[in-house]
């Protein structure tokens, strides 16, 4: 008798290997398209801007990581979430160029 609907019971897939084996969300690169994004948002924030950088090809140890890095770079205080590096204040510019001496391929979304 065939099974239908979602099969519990699989242990492997063609893109994921052995899924019997945990695998440490915190190790897993995501999947992203195109290049890293930067841009400024003020939303939710009570009209306080910060500069938000996402679409990184990164797991989120290097993003953090990252996220220092970029934090000493510019001198200001955020935090590195869900994939998401945000910076306190508008600091595109300077976020945008230590990207590309990073060798990564970068973008300003937004306005």
């Amino acid at each position: 008798m065939p099974r239908r609907g979602n099969d519990s019971s699989m242990v492997w897939s063609s893109s994921d290997g052995d899924l019997r084996k945990a695998r440490d969300p915190k190790t897993v690169k995501r999947q992203t398209s195109g290049p890293v994004k930067v841009r400024r948002e003020i939303a939710g924030r009570k009209g306080k801007g910060v500069t938000t950088v996402f679409n990184l090809p990164l797991n989120d140890l290097e993003i953090r990581d990252l996220a220092a890095k970029l934090k000493k770079r510019c001198g200001v205080g955020g935090s590195a979430k869900d994939g998401v590096i945000e910076l306190q204040g508008d600091h595109r510019d300077t976020v945008i160029a230590a990207l590309e001496a990073d060798g990564y391929d970068v973008v300003r979304a937004g306005g």
